[in-house]
């Protein structure tokens, strides 16, 4: 039996003086390496019940009584036994995080924002790839008894049409909203929005646009809310230009877009490549060709010029979907329609 397995019986009152377990307690310390719950008992001040029920997140705990424990769990580095925990609970702690590539600086980015707000949550993360199909990812998640996954972007678009575990608990990004998932995402179409009437603003008689793949959600909305910014205007769309989000395809696209006066880029790493193309054709941005991003990597404020961008808030996205996640793999009701996480304009140089 280890210390998170300790029934309410083996201990005899709600508060307990200091002394009266402390020798137990550096036993149990000194054999397992672990810091254990009757430690953290000792240092508070409390019964071992008391403390299981803080870890366990149980109202039953006065709010002064859950703050000594907590901070005793703070200064001795308490982590709590992930399988006692389980056993207890049925759950594993653990979700799942279902990419295709992490070649893409918006995946990348989710990645380390997903597992830093699951950590914060108590929850362990389990990277798989969707190489195969999302159906392989799936059954390689349930068969690590994950609690739920989050299907990120690319994959997204797989879900919607394939089949999915049934109990599996899933969010997807950049997704439609569906009955069998919580969707979450960024406001694609209202920061291309902005982007376009930004450039309309100073002048430009249209906005041509430099899209994301054809079959990706992200590039879709982004699209739709360029489309819709130039007809609240008046202005006519013209045919967008399509690349696959590298900077190699903005470069590649750069050659149909030589005569614009104004260009929306579905990222920022096709901007990049669309501002080499324009510098070695001879045309100055801004002073020919103003060029907006979205996303804002790290790396845009040093682009030559520094990109005026739409900025993603990749943290909150993360957070929002894993506590959509886990609030309900922990029982509470599901939000109703999709989470969309709001976007804003960050300007630079490459507009004038």
């Amino acid at each position: 039996m280890t210390a998170d397995d300790l029934g309410p019986g083996e201990l005899a009152s709600d508060e307990l003086a200091p002394g009266e377990l402390e020798p137990r307690a550096r036993r149990r310390r000194a054999s397992s390496g672990r810091v254990s719950q009757a430690s953290v008992a000792v240092r508070a001040g409390v019964s071992g019940q008391t403390v299981s029920r803080v870890v366990n997140d149980s109202p039953r705990v006065d709010p002064a009584t859950r703050v000594r424990v907590e901070q005793a769990m703070a200064e001795l580095g308490y982590r709590p036994h992930r399988a006692a925990r389980a056993l207890r609970t049925g759950r594993s702690q653990t979700i799942g995080l279902v990419v295709t590539t992490l070649a893409t600086v918006g995946n990348a980015a989710m990645l380390q924002a997903t597992a830093e707000a699951a950590a914060e949550r108590g929850y362990a993360l389990t990277l798989v790839t969707a190489s195969n199909g999302v159906a392989a990812a799936f059954e390689s998640l349930v068969a690590q008894e994950v609690d739920g996954a989050i299907v990120l972007n690319e994959a997204s678009a797989q879900v919607a049409t394939g089949e999915r575990p049934r109990g599996l608990r899933l969010v997807v990004v950049d997704a439609e909203a569906d009955a069998g998932f919580t969707a979450v995402h960024s406001d694609h179409a209202g920061g291309a929005g902005a982007a376009t009437r930004h450039l309309l603003e100073r002048s430009h008689g249209t906005v041509h646009h430099l899209a994301g793949p054809a079959e990706s959600f992200a590039a879709a909305e982004r699209e739709r809310g360029w489309r819709e910014a130039l007809a609240a205007a008046g202005v006519e769309a013209p045919e967008p230009v399509r690349g696959d989000w590298t900077a190699e395809s903005g470069f590649a696209a750069g050659g149909r877009l030589l005569s614009a006066s104004a260009v929306f880029c579905a990222n920022d790493q096709m901007a990049l490549g669309l501002l080499r193309a324009l510098a070695e054709s001879g045309r100055r941005v801004p002073g020919d060709v103003a060029v907006i991003g979205f996303d804002d990597v790290p790396e845009a404020a040093n682009y030559r010029p520094p990109l005026t961008t739409i900025r993603q808030d990749f943290t909150a996205l993360a957070h929002r979907a894993v506590g959509a996640l886990v609030a309900d793999i922990e029982g509470a009701a599901p939000a109703s329609g999709p989470a969309v996480i709001p976007t804003a304009l960050v300007e630079r140089a490459s507009t004038p």
